[in-house]
């Protein structure tokens, strides 16, 4: 399985990124060796994710996000509350 997920960082900022081990890849970013953007930017979590069979999917699925401005990627976060599988 691959995944395209937003982190909401402690200043209220997103991060988009991919993985095929959401997880792990949390822990990272909470570890701060994740991603240089997430590092010292915590308590992070995860509040949108998407999930592909292919790494070539989920890598465009989330250069689309990026893509979207802060309002849309806020929209897509209000429409994915309460499907989010909780991870620590």
């Amino acid at each position: 399985m691959n995944y395209v997920y937003i982190l909401k960082c402690g200043d209220n900022s997103l991060y988009t990124g991919w993985t095929n081990n959401l997880e792990k890849r949390f822990q990272e970013h909470c570890l701060g060796k994740g991603a240089k953007y997430t590092k010292g930017r915590g308590p992070l979590e995860i509040v949108y994710h998407e999930v592909f069979d292919n790494k070539i999917d989920a890598m465009k699925r989330e250069y689309s996000i990026k893509k979207l401005s802060r309002k849309e990627k806020d929209i897509l976060v209000e429409s994915f509350k309460g499907r989010l599988t909780t991870i620590k």
